[in-house]
C-alpha cells in the first residue's frame, strides 16, 4: 500500500463512506452517501485503488436488473489508514467548534 500525498475533504468523505458499513459499496452509492459529484468521487476511488487502499470488482448478481455495478471495499491496510484519516478529520472539526462558538459570543 502506498501512502497518499494529500488527503482532501473529498477523499476523507469517500473513506468515511467505505468505513461506514460492513459490505462493499458501489460508486453511485458512495456518490449519494457523500453528497459529492461523481466527477470527484470516481477519481478518488481510482486513486485509492492504485495506492492499494481499495480493491474493486464487478458485481455478479445476475438477478438484479440494470447494469452491473463496480463494488469497492477497503483493504485491511486501507481500512486502518482510513480510520486514522477520519479520526483526524473529526478531531479537527471538534477543535474548530469551540473557537467558532467563542467568536459568536463576542
Amino acid at each position: 500500500m502506498e501512502p497518499l500525498e494529500r488527503i482532501g475533504k473529498a477523499t476523507a468523505d469517500v473513506l468515511g463512506a467505505l468505513l461506514d458499513g460492513d459490505h462493499p459499496r458501489w460508486g453511485l452509492e458512495i456518490v449519494k452517501l457523500t453528497g459529492r459529484p461523481s466527477g470527484s468521487v470516481y477519481p478518488v476511488l481510482d486513486r485509492l485503488e492504485r495506492a492499494g487502499w481499495v480493491t474493486s470488482s464487478w458485481e455478479d448478481d445476475t438477478d438484479r436488473r440494470g447494469p452491473r455495478r463496480r463494488l469497492y471495499v477497503l483493504t485491511a491496510d486501507g481500512a486502518r489508514e482510513a480510520v486514522k484519516v477520519c479520526a483526524r478529520r473529526a478531531g479537527t472539526a471538534r477543535a474548530a467548534r469551540p473557537a467558532l462558538g467563542a467568536e459568536a459570543g463576542r
